[in-house]
């Protein structure tokens, strides 16, 4: 496993949340808004979408750009990864995931009016805290669908090399779309380093309902791979950029 590789997929889950929860927290936290729920929404899934694409493109050379664990769950299932580099991906994305959390909410903590409490942290949840009042059941549901969705359209575009120029833009729009219908009913996770670093500051019930945001996106990348393997059997694709050994010095 390459160190730049890991750096990388720090580096990229930290921008994430710090670009996509931000603008979360912004949106519904500070209500830089107003009122409008559907402003908070639409802006929230471009940053994340927008901050994907554009990170696709200056890391994926480096690490394959997976910046997610379900992503990485994905590629294992689908065998484009070792064990041993998925866990270390893993690693990296949740400290990234905790040090774009704490740069976050020490900008946030920053601002007199800011109360972890009131404007807290960009958390997913359920129950009280889902737009809708989506329930346990509900959240699980709809981020397997949300998480098979978006893995399975990754695996998908980025099986043939010949798709690089476009890959960053469909995955981008992509993870726009799942937030654009799943941030009212659960805040949307698809990524278990998003929810962790959050949950971790923001404590009490974002903390306790964690564990459907790390579960169901890993068994929605999980099934998005068997599903890919289905309707892309072995020998239709080609070799698209993943994790590599170390590189032989010139």
């Amino acid at each position: 496993m390459r160190p730049r590789a890991l750096f990388a997929e720090f580096f990229g889950t930290a921008l994430l949340v710090f670009f996509g929860v931000g603008t979360a927290t912004l949106s519904f936290g500070f209500k830089l808004f107003g009122t409008s729920r559907s402003a908070g929404v639409v802006a929230t899934a471009l940053a994340f979408g927008l901050v994907v694409l554009v990170l696709v493109y200056g890391l994926g050379a480096i690490s394959g750009c997976h910046i997610n664990p379900a992503i990485t769950m994905g590629f294992l299932a689908a065998r484009k990864i070792t064990l041993v580099d998925a866990v270390a991906y893993w690693v990296a994305q949740v400290i990234g995931g905790i040090a774009g959390a704490a740069i976050l909410f020490g900008i946030f903590s920053s601002s007199r009016i800011y109360r972890i409490g009131i404007q807290g942290l960009g958390a997913d949840g359920y129950g009280s805290k889902s737009m809708i009042l989506a329930n346990a059941a509900g959240a699980f549901g709809i981020e397997i669908i949300l998480t098979f969705t978006f893995v399975f359209v990754i695996l998908a575009v980025t099986r043939r090399v010949s798709n690089a120029t476009v890959a960053g833009v469909v995955i981008g729009l992509c993870l726009t779309l799942v937030h654009i219908i799943g941030i009212p009913v659960d805040g949307t996770s698809v990524n278990p380093a998003r929810s962790i670093g959050p949950a971790l500051f923001v404590g009490g019930q974002a903390l306790s309902q964690l564990w459907v945001f790390i579960i169901a996106p890993l068994v929605g990348g999980a099934l998005a791979a068997v599903v890919f393997q289905v309707l892309f059997p072995k020998g239709e694709e080609e070799e698209a950029p993943a994790p590599a050994a170390e590189e032989t010095p010139a």
